[in-house]
């Protein structure tokens, strides 16, 4: 059985000691590194490949929240904290659990097996990729053993997110399945979406607010355009440029 590769973020010591204690007490967790700092961890992530984040919140400089909110990309996440306010928050973000500090190892045990089982179902689906199928106006795919039907006008964006895809849909939440990005980008229709970004595919339809070359959707969410992509970007904007 693969072991899955994790870190510990927190900035108080003792609190870093136990989670990485608890993780060596798992045979199925490898730890890969101890981080004081979001900053710390995010050297780690760039220069390795870590499946699972264990994320102190309440943190200086940079906390939690906004250091995972930053990552294009995110291993699976469970947040430690000793503030029970943040855990809607984190949520949002997509958190496989959230332990309150302080919190017993069966408790840590608990949430890591969370993380085990999610990460398991990805590897077995590796043998058999989720399957799509689609046309102009709606597309099928596979997502936890269900076959989905997404009308295409509902998706606002795509996020691509190592082995899998998360679809962003329009007042729903998001659809999780086993995808490539390039599969996606090669079976939507590309008068109606196009790709801006190595891990963000968009709705063109749905790109209303556009600044800096950063696509807005709300307060929270702005989709970078980047280099590779910036001179097809522009290309849709001159043609639908009034002024």
């Amino acid at each position: 059985m693969d072991k899955i590769k994790c870190i510990a973020i927190d900035d108080e010591p003792l609190a870093l000691q136990q989670v990485a204690g608890y993780i060596g007490k798992l045979p199925f967790l490898e730890l890969m590194g101890q981080c004081a700092s979001a900053f710390e961890a995010l050297e780690i992530i760039e220069s390795q490949q870590i499946d699972l984040m264990f994320v102190d919140i309440n943190m200086p400089d940079l906390n939690g929240l906004e250091f995972v909110k930053s990552l294009t990309t995110r291993p699976l996440l469970i947040f430690t904290t000793a503030y029970s306010e943040y855990a809607i928050e984190g949520f949002k973000v997509d958190a496989l659990d959230y332990l309150l500090k302080p919190f017993s190892f069966a408790e840590f045990s608990k949430a890591a097996t969370k993380a085990r089982n999610q990460f398991d179902l990805v590897k077995k689906s590796q043998d058999s990729p989720e399957k799509l199928e689609s046309n102009d106006e709606f597309l099928f795919i596979k997502s936890e053993y269900k076959l989905l039907r997404i009308n295409l006008n509902d998706i606002l964006y795509i996020e691509g997110m190592k082995e899998y895809v998360r679809i962003h849909l329009a007042g729903q939440k998001p659809v999780m399945t086993l995808l490539s990005m390039k599969s996606l980008e090669e079976k939507l229709p590309k008068t109606k979406f196009m790709r801006v970004h190595r891990s963000y595919i968009v709705n063109l339809k749905k790109v209303s607010t556009v600044e800096r070359f950063r696509i807005v959707y709300d307060d929270k969410t702005r989709i970078p355009v980047s280099d590779n992509y910036k001179e097809k970007f522009q290309e849709f904007l001159d043609k639908n440029f009034m002024g």
